[in-house]
């Protein structure tokens, strides 16, 4: 299934869920982008749209510390749009003539029935953002900060996990901080307009609410602009150990984005990552093949380490030489860095074999013979390794609990 099969089979207007959001706000994206000769417009619409979102907070607040705060945040932005104009200037192909917003203008952000957002990425229609020339970026972040200011975390998380995976593209997370802090700016700009619409200065009840809302907005664009140390994750394991149910689990509970190398793997080949039950060729899964998917693994896991966002690797990783790549992305960076070995014994492993090859249709003795190969391909780990190695037995009750505690504890 294409991009645009997956976009035009969903209805263009009405409500989503993340898992309905995802894959059309994706397909729009790849389908709107459109190049420039000008290659200065990409850094010059952001700096403009930055401009503006500063300017008219700023005529709207009453008090010094809140400036203080707004000029604090404008020079970072000014500081940060400088030094990633060679990453914008990159991505001028990218450029959207709006925001999906705007062709979606009445679609809605529900989670399980709860209306969270009453335009699925929380856009301002009325306001600068909506209009383009804009990177997919900013659409992102608008979608985040909408669910991250209203206490949506774990939704957030996932929001960005699944629109990479989707999408492919690992360096747009390089830009999410500036688009976020500018996006909180125009939360605020909407909290404050609130007050000023209503032509009354002394309701005391309103005057608290739009200054509470326009402070949360401040609180979180400030924590955007600081500096992080993400852990890089690596997890390992044959078919069936668990790992990729596990690692799951990381998105939601750390933050963390998933770089699959089935995922990958199919990328390479011109394989949406979203498509079912397709006939994937043999030398998909040749060595050379293989080879490309790690060097891809590792290429996403350095641009999302660069950009702050902790990372895991969801491979088998049979390999020393293939754990060595990947690990020396966060070590060549100066940061933290965990091996996960995702371990279950051979009758549970066979057992969740068997139970996948037929849910999805497959010979289980093919599956069998596949985790046969990759229990004799496994190369042990070093005494290097073992140092940043946690074992997990996936078959344990409380595995999931355990894995989030030693990975907070080891990366603390």
């Amino acid at each position: 299934m294409s991009q645009r099969e997956s976009h035009d089979t969903l209805p263009r207007e009405g409500d989503f869920d993340l898992a309905s959001l995802l894959p059309p706000l994706c397909a729009w994206h790849d389908e709107h982008g459109h190049d420039s000769d000008d290659a200065s417009r990409s850094p010059r619409a952001i700096r403009e749209r930055m401009n503006v979102e500063v300017q008219a907070l700023e005529s709207l607040m009453s008090g010094d510390e809140d400036r203080l705060r707004l000029s604090d945040l404008a020079r970072w932005l000014d500081e940060n749009i400088t030094r990633l104009d060679p990453l914008l200037r990159a991505r001028n192909a990218m450029l959207l003539p709006e925001s999906w917003a705007r062709a979606h203008p009445r679609s809605r952000l529900l989670d399980d029935g709860r209306a969270l957002m009453a335009n699925a990425i929380d856009r301002d229609l009325d306001g600068a953002g909506a209009n383009g020339p804009l990177d997919p970026a900013a659409d992102v972040a608008s979608l985040l900060v909408g669910l991250e200011v209203r206490d949506e975390a774990r939704l957030a998380h996932q929001a960005l996990d699944g629109y990479l995976r989707i999408s492919g593209d690992y360096d747009l997370p390089r830009l999410l901080s500036v688009c976020r802090v500018i996006e909180c700016l125009s939360g605020a700009r909407r909290a404050l307009l609130r007050r000023a619409e209503a032509g009354d200065d002394e309701q005391p009840a309103l005057l608290a609410e739009t200054m509470g809302a326009c402070r949360r907005y401040l609180d979180l664009a400030e924590r955007h602009t600081e500096f992080r140390f993400p852990p890089l994750v690596i997890g390992i394991g044959v078919a069936g150990s668990g790992k990729s149910r596990f690692t799951r689990t990381l998105v939601s509970r750390l933050g963390a984005v998933r770089v699959c190398s089935d995922v990958e793997r199919r990328r390479l080949h011109g394989i949406h990552p979203q498509a079912d039950r397709v006939r994937l060729p043999v030398d998909i899964f040749s060595d050379t093949a293989t080879n490309k998917t790690y060097q891809r693994l590792a290429k996403c896991a350095g641009s999302l380490l660069d950009a702050g966002v902790p990372v895991c690797i969801d491979g088998t990783c049979l390999k020393r030489e293939q754990r060595d790549l990947l690990r020396h992305q966060a070590e060549g960076r100066g940061l933290p860095v965990l091996l996960i070995s995702f371990e279950a014994d051979e009758a549970t492993l066979e057992r969740r074999i068997v139970k996948r090859a037929t849910r999805q249709d497959v010979p289980a003795e093919e599956s069998l013979a596949v985790l046969a190969r990759q229990c004799k391909a496994f190369e042990d780990f070093t005494d290097e390794e073992r140092r940043l190695l946690i074992r997990l037995d996936t078959t344990a009750d409380n595995a999931t609990e355990t894995l989030a505690g030693l990975i907070q504890e080891h990366v603390r």
